[in-house]
């Protein structure tokens, strides 16, 4: 067993013998502001749906989103666009807080994704705008 906060993390999300240590050492990664961790949960993110587990990507999408900000929507979206056969309850909460939480740059970060050239992209960007603060972007 590694002692890497992060590294057991993502060995927790492999296996998932313990749900709870793996929620507790994610809200730890996440409270930790580690900036510099975001190259390595982009790249197990990108595995973890390569390899179907919509677990890992709800888990780690919380981190992400929590250390990198607004600037992430994009990565959280391209995630999102990707069906695993999971609801995405958790996923979509974080895409909506971080479109709520600093409106002008997501904005910014999402018109141009509404016209990606994959359509799953681009109507998850579509619906992410709606979330944004005052008249409806529909």
């Amino acid at each position: 067993m590694t002692t890497d906060p992060l590294n057991r993390l993502l060995e927790l999300l492999d296996s998932l013998e313990s749900v709870d240590e793996a929620i507790d050492l994610a809200d730890a990664v996440a409270a930790s502001g580690d900036r510099a961790l975001l190259p390595r949960l982009e790249a197990a993110l990108a595995r973890f749906i390569d390899e179907g587990n919509f677990y890992a990507r709800e888990m780690l999408g919380g981190v992400i989103a929590s250390l990198g900000g607004t600037v992430t929507l994009p990565l959280l979206l391209r995630a999102s666009a990707v069906d695993l056969g999971d609801d995405q309850d958790g996923l979509a909460t974080e895409i909506v807080a971080l479109v709520q939480s600093d409106p002008d740059e997501a904005r910014a970060l999402l018109e141009p994704l509404t016209k990606d050239t994959d359509p799953v992209v681009a109507e998850r960007a579509a619906w992410a705008l709606r979330f944004l603060p005052g008249p409806s972007h529909a």
